[in-house]
């Protein structure tokens, strides 16, 4: 399971090593993604909060990456936050993410991204509940749900 400290461990000093690397070029991105998919997960956008109907969905399933198809979250871990963005306590697997220090907009945060692609997917914080006390805060456009 993995704890705060873990993050701040990847955060400072490298990353889990991914199964698979997929890169594409810019234009190779705008090919396959919307204008709006593009803006969140490749140029670090952030999606309306509330604006998707994922952050009340709550069925068994999967969830993964919307650019590579990367499996990244159960939806076993996912849990109500209020925050306007779907909210999940762990990832699917540790090297599914990958961890960055995020000090835009005078705060000091966690980034994470699609550790295959490096699609921006949204925020981690230390505020979860209990075991983790993780809430991994997710750009709803970064996924696409699998159904069980």
């Amino acid at each position: 399971m993995i704890k705060w400290a873990n993050v701040i461990h990847f955060t400072n000093k490298g990353n889990p090593v991914p199964d698979k690397r997929v890169e594409k070029s810019e234009n190779e991105w705008k090919e396959i993604l919307t204008p709006e998919e593009f803006q969140v997960t490749r140029l670090k956008g952030t999606e309306r909060s509330f604006s998707s109907e994922l952050c009340s969905l709550f069925e068994p399933g999967l969830y993964e990456c919307k650019c590579c198809g990367t499996l990244l979250f159960d939806a076993s871990e996912k849990f109500e936050s209020g925050t306007g963005w779907p909210s999940f306590t762990q990832p699917l697997k540790e090297n599914a993410i990958a961890y960055y220090a995020d000090k835009s907009y005078g705060m000091i945060r966690v980034e994470v991204v699609c550790n295959t692609c490096d699609a921006h997917l949204g925020h981690v914080f230390p505020d979860g509940p209990e075991p983790s006390g993780l809430r991994y805060c997710i750009n709803a456009i970064s996924l696409s749900k699998i159904k069980e």
